[in-house]
């Protein structure tokens, strides 16, 4: 018998006969508030924030919100199956974490924490390129759960070819090449603070203990961090790549290979003709192109062009599970949820990770159940409407 997620809340309920409630709200829009008042500036804005005046990350809320869904009735929904199979591999529950880099501003567990609680709930976890922690240290706290590797693409590519290997050697099984940040955006909330972590050496773990980079630094990095992060800002990302050069990753990683960041459905025919296994649609939460379109706003002709082909996944925008059933029922195969769990790491480390994954779930599962679907493969366009005042 599938897990029924929902039964989290009984379990709530039932803790609440005893006087205990949670420690963090279960409305998860509610966390970054919270994550406001209770963590300094430079972090918060720096997770929060986006790309100018912050119209993308709003309109990425607006498009999912303007779309309504409209539940159906008398559908037998007693018994619930979450499970879908992404990139090849069976997960039970249409929910992955994002990756996001530098968590260790957050809380000083970091990475581990996040990915022991994606462990412990069965989801997998995605390490930023980026992370505070080197792969390897996380795998390691992760067992033998699901866990992906996000490749941001170096000028290096000894250094990119030294990242695949390690990754692979740790057991992740999944490569998403982040496409969108060929450059930083311009960030006002991290701009206004001069607060740009990697320039401390956070955020650069894999960087200083990957073996490649080593080679081309004149002294260790003890001896000379200055010279260390501005290797590492030369190489960090690579604005001259271009569709051929897709063949390196794919010559390089012999397992399934996902685009993040795609918009445009000719981008995911592109990345399709090129023999990747998946796309996520995505604007990196409205943290790169300041008036870029909604995810959710193109997700629906990226599943068009490529849902056969490929798998979609989805990120951007995604608080609530009635968010991931309006994703699922635009076309995406499951989602990536990043923001919200990194505030749940910043309140209340492992356990706040915990704790957003379950409530997200609980969430969906109801939310499947009371607009009549049994699992996450059944809601469609059908079944949502858009609201157009």
């Amino acid at each position: 018998m599938a897990k029924h997620w929902a039964d989290l809340q009984y379990e709530i309920y039932l803790n609440g006969m005893t006087g205990t409630v949670p420690r963090l709200p279960t409305d998860l829009t509610r966390l970054e508030a919270l994550t406001e008042q209770r963590l300094g500036p430079g972090p918060v804005g720096y997770v929060a924030g986006g790309a100018g005046d912050g119209s993308t990350a709003r309109a990425n809320r607006a498009a999912l919100r303007r779309r309504r869904i409209v539940p159906r009735l008398l559908r037998d929904v007693h018994e619930r199956d979450l499970s879908v199979e992404v990139l090849g591999r069976s997960l039970p529950a249409p929910l992955a974490l994002a990756p996001v880099g530098v968590l260790s501003i957050m809380h000083p567990e970091a990475e581990p924490a996040a990915a022991r609680a994606a462990a412990a709930q069965g989801v997998p976890f995605t390490l930023s390129s980026a992370s505070s922690t080197p792969m390897e240290q996380v795998a390691e706290a992760m067992g033998d759960a699901e866990r992906w590797f996000q490749l941001y693409w170096p000028k290096d590519r000894e250094v990119a070819r030294s990242f695949l290997r390690r990754a692979k050697a740790a057991g992740y099984s999944a490569l998403f090449v982040t496409l969108d940040t060929p450059l930083l955006a311009w960030r006002p909330r991290d701009l206004d603070q001069a607060y740009l972590p990697f320039l401390h050496g956070v955020g650069t773990a894999n960087y200083f203990s990957d073996p490649a980079f080593l080679a081309g630094l004149a002294k260790p990095v003890h001896e000379d961090p200055n010279a260390a992060v501005s290797h590492f800002v030369g190489m960090f990302s690579d604005p001259a790549k271009t569709w051929p050069d897709l063949a390196f990753l794919r010559e390089h990683w012999d397992g399934p290979i996902v685009l993040k960041g795609v918009l445009h459905p000719d981008d995911a025919r592109l990345a399709a003709d090129a023999g990747m296994d998946g796309v996520v649609v995505s604007n990196h939460g409205g943290r790169q192109v300041a008036g870029s379109v909604a995810a959710a706003d193109a997700l629906p002709r990226v599943a068009d062009a490529v849902g056969d082909r490929l798998d979609v996944l989805f990120d951007s925008g995604v608080r609530t599970g009635d968010d991931v059933f309006k994703a699922l029922a635009l076309g995406a195969r499951a989602v990536l949820l990043g923001r919200p769990y990194v505030y749940g790491l910043g309140l209340d480390g492992r356990a706040g990770v915990e704790h957003v994954i379950r409530c997200l779930l609980a969430e969906l599962d109801l939310t499947l159940a009371l607009s009549g679907h049994a699992g996450p493969a059944t809601p469609g366009r059908a079944d949502l409407v858009e609201e157009t005042s």
